[in-house]
């Protein structure tokens, strides 16, 4: 089977124009689309060199990695918040509409949590499923805010990760219908670190959403 391809190509959000990545599967599927953010040293081109956008789409998922606002290919573009405050939910439910894939699986590293955590608790009915490695910003919210969620969360951390393993998990195990995988001698991004499980599980957690 050929190998899905990647393709590039641009959105404008709230009048930014925002740069993407996208792999779609070879035949149309029932799985969730993924949508991948990324921390503040990396971009989409992380998830591409990674192999994680071929692997989604491999396993019949449409994948669309974004360069948010001040980074990588969306350099130009202006973020709609400070770093480490929450940005308005209407963001990301923008960045999906405008790709057209809601509900969507969304995985959100380090800098991302941002922007993540404000949508997924305000719009939980257009989240198919939440990926959080490490995210800042799990302080901003209340376990009250993390209890109304019921979609499936799979929290991921490296046992290295001394800045915010612990700390987002300590937030983040609120989400009632959450498991946690712990990447053993893995460091704040732990993808990076052991690319083959991270992978697989994560192929697994998506494989198993209803």
């Amino acid at each position: 089977m050929a190998e899905p391809q990647v393709q590039n190509g641009t959105i404008s959000v709230s009048g930014q124009t925002l740069f993407f990545r996208e792999a779609v599967p070879a035949q149309n599927s029932l799985q969730p689309p993924v949508l991948l953010l990324h921390g503040i040293r990396f971009s989409s081109e992380t998830w591409l060199k990674l192999g994680t956008l071929h692997k989604l789409a491999a396993a019949g998922h449409r994948a669309v990695a974004i360069d948010l606002p001040g980074l990588g290919c969306s350099a130009n573009a202006q973020a709609p918040s400070q770093i480490g405050v929450p940005a308005p939910p209407s963001f990301i439910q923008d960045v999906l509409d405008s790709l057209n894939m809601v509900p969507a699986a969304i995985i959100s590293p380090s800098l991302s949590g941002m922007y993540s955590l404000p949508f997924i608790l305000n719009n939980p009915q257009n989240v198919a499923a939440y990926v959080p490695v490490a995210p800042i910003c799990t302080d901003k919210f209340t376990v009250q805010d993390y209890s109304r969620v019921q979609f499936p969360a799979l929290i991921v951390y490296g046992d290295g990760d001394e800045q915010l393993g612990e700390v987002s998990l300590n937030n983040l195990k609120n989400l009632p219908n959450s498991q946690v995988f712990c990447m053993k001698g893995a460091g704040h991004a732990c993808y990076l670190d052991d690319p083959d499980s991270w992978h697989s599980r994560l192929l697994e957690f998506l494989g198993s959403l209803k």
